[in-house]
């Protein structure tokens, strides 16, 4: 009986101190949380303040990405309602952020924090360049030209974007193609990429800075930069070779058919996505094509948007010869170093006859297919399908 009441007499104490160890616990845990949110916060908060110290700009795709996050991050899930579809800057930011669906706001800034550091490392690892190596040869930003032994080499250089072009690149390939075509050293051009990719085609976040009432502009300046860009490949008066080095998309596609030889490395391939993103075809490629491959095989690529081997472009008469991509650079380097010994007037008249009998049917096509894009680039399909290509890459 005496031992009954000392248990009960000391329960009192254990439940006293159970209770306070509990207290402890629960308290200790309240501590531990918001100390990791509160380092959440301020590297959060870091890395907002970090973005405006970035030396280069992200691109567009990061941006919407950053966009999104932060939104996401401050308010939650997209509460905002459907920009119109004109609205291309407004529209691919509700569809970035929209696309987060429910992420949580502490995953959102998680998120945002490593987007920002992986840009800072990417530049902290960048080699750093000196004042003279900055000021880029010839006056090109986007393309890395030489002029060896006769041979004018393009070569696009954006391989962190897969070559994709800009208006820059367009601008300094017409004028790339223009010097090689009054340098009276050059026998022949060839064109190429930095990489693994020849090109990726235009690049479509240029379209997210698109205010609604610039949309017709663009569309009018565009179409005056294809038609120049097209013109300088019909007009060309030397012998013009494309060294496919990797994947080509879109118009570095389409261009093909006005080049007077294409060579290929095994590991390329050939896209014209333009149903796809609501478009139609350029670079003379509505004509060329079906010349070249026959109507069946042009439409795989120009309507349903066949994606086809070097072996298969090969075939159908649009790559000249296809090469073994580890002997790809050592063979083409070979094979253009003997055409530049042949007389480049002999070269020159030869294309003259054959070009000239087409030419005024290669400009006015040139144009037609220009004139359908200005109409297609203001098409809602057409934005929305741009739209829907930004929303896939933000969820990349």
């Amino acid at each position: 009986m005496q031992t009954t009441k000392r248990i009960f007499r000391v329960l009192p104490r254990l439940t006293a101190k159970s209770t306070l160890f509990g207290a402890a616990s629960a308290h200790s845990r309240s501590f531990y949380t918001n100390r990791i949110l509160y380092s959440l916060l301020d590297d959060f908060n870091k890395a907002k303040q970090q973005v405006g110290s970035l030396a280069e700009d992200p691109g567009n795709d990061v941006k919407l990405q950053m966009y999104a996050l932060f939104k996401q991050s401050m308010i939650g899930s997209c509460n905002a309602p459907k920009p119109g579809m004109m609205d291309f800057v407004g529209k691919a930011k509700w569809t970035a952020w929209s696309s987060l669906g429910d992420l949580s706001q502490d995953d959102a800034k998680k998120q945002y924090i490593d987007v920002v550091n992986g840009l800072l490392a990417n530049e902290a690892s960048a080699q750093p360049v000196s004042p003279q190596a900055a000021a880029p040869p010839g006056g090109y930003h986007t393309l890395v030209v030489s002029n060896e032994g006769g041979v004018f080499t393009i070569r696009i250089n954006r391989p962190d974007k897969k070559n994709a072009l800009t208006m820059q690149t367009y601008e300094e390939l017409i004028k790339a193609l223009d010097q090689a075509s009054n340098d009276k050293t050059v026998v022949l051009a060839a064109v190429t990429g930095t990489g693994d990719y020849y090109s990726s085609g235009n690049d479509l976040s240029n379209f997210a800075n698109i205010q609604p009432d610039q949309i017709a502009k663009m569309a009018d300046d565009a179409r005056d930069i294809l038609i120049r860009f097209v013109g300088a490949f019909i007009d060309f008066p030397k012998p013009l070779i494309s060294l496919v080095n990797g994947p080509a998309v879109g118009v570095m596609v389409t261009t093909l058919g006005l080049y007077d030889a294409v060579y290929a490395t095994d590991k390329a391939t050939f896209h014209t996505p333009f149903s796809q993103l609501g478009q139609t075809p350029e670079g003379c490629s509505s004509y060329t094509f079906p010349k070249l491959m026959g109507t069946g095989k042009a439409a795989e690529m120009l309507l349903f948007n066949q994606k086809i081997s070097a072996h298969e472009a090969c075939q159908r008469d649009l790559v000249t010869e296809v090469f073994p991509d580890s002997s790809f650079h050592k063979e083409v380097t070979a094979r253009l170093q003997r055409h530049a010994k042949y007389p480049v007037k002999s070269m020159v008249y030869a294309k003259k006859l054959y070009r000239d009998q087409e030419r005024e049917i290669l400009h006015k096509i040139n144009a037609q297919e220009c004139d359908r894009l200005v109409e297609r680039w203001q098409s809602e399909d057409c934005i929305n399908a741009i739209m829907s290509f930004f929303s896939k890459k933000s969820k990349m």
